[in-house]
């Protein structure tokens, strides 16, 4: 897909991978659509970054939670942009242990409420407008919380109504992908540890110990934490040049899923 021209819609833009995505769709030539909800504190830099790329853009302060409200929001793309052709399902709410301790019903509720509830809403307002695109893509973003849950290295940082969430987003993604084909292609992107999401700058990371921050990056095969751009990169991949894959989810962990442990040296065996 070439991007110039096209509109899309980006949840969570007012900063870290959310925003980085953003700016690199107006950049390709796309006008962008980014919601935000709290951090206004970083909504001058959000507005001032949109307005360097020279695109047309529409930031809309929205909570997502507020399902009712959804509809609204897509008809405001509709109405500013006339179209809809990306949609970047960026919105979690991740409780970490280190930081929330044990469940109250509250955190449990909020966490499925936006890491899964949420999505679900934008999608069904967007699927008409994207279908009608000829050409959309959806994006859902999930978590390696989907298969880790709470253990290993991982426990202080997920928790297992968080895990339990994402785990459902994959469900969503295989469910979208048939109800859009075939104008729109849905896929999912599972992120492992990356710098603004459950990675060293945020609120959590800070709260670990040298001893969880070692076993974290021993368990990850590439040894360190992801970056903006790597999910940035890997979104514009499935945007521009992924046209045969729909309903499938591209693992970007730096293979903390498989662990740290490197293959052994082979036996010589006996023959």
């Amino acid at each position: 897909m070439n991007l110039s021209g096209k509109v899309a819609l980006v949840l969570g833009a007012i900063k870290g991978i959310g925003k980085g995505i953003g700016l690199a769709l107006a950049k390709e030539g796309a006008k962008v659509a980014a919601t935000y909800f709290d951090w206004e504190d970083e909504l001058d830099n959000m507005q001032a970054d949109f307005t360097e790329t020279g695109q047309e853009h529409l930031i809309v302060q929205i909570n997502l939670l507020e399902v009712q409200k959804i509809p609204n929001l897509i008809q405001q793309v509709i109405n500013r942009f006339g179209r809809l052709d990306v949609l970047i399902n960026n919105i979690e709410r991740g409780g970490w242990p280190v930081v929330h301790g044990p469940y109250t019903q509250g955190q449990w509720d909020l966490e499925i409420e936006t890491t899964l509830r949420a999505k679900l809403w934008v999608f069904e307002s967007a699927l008409p407008h994207l279908k009608a695109s000829g050409n959309g893509v959806v994006i859902n973003f999930s978590s390696i919380a989907a298969i880790v849950g709470r253990s290993g290295p991982a426990s202080v940082i997920f928790n297992e109504g968080y895990s339990a969430a994402n785990r459902g987003i994959s469900l969503l993604t295989e469910t979208w992908a048939r109800m859009g084909a075939p104008e729109v292609r849905v896929n999912e992107v599972m992120l492992g540890f990356v710098e603004t999401r459950h990675g060293e700058n945020t609120r959590g990371w800070g709260l670990l110990n040298e001893n969880h921050k070692k076993a974290l990056i021993d368990h990850t095969l590439l040894g360190r934490i992801g970056k903006i751009e790597d999910v940035v990169k890997s979104v514009l991949y499935i945007i521009k040049d992924a046209s045969y894959m729909t309903g499938a989810v591209l693992r970007l962990d730096g293979g903390y899923v498989l662990g740290g442990d490197k293959t052994g040296e082979r036996p010589q065996g006996i023959l």
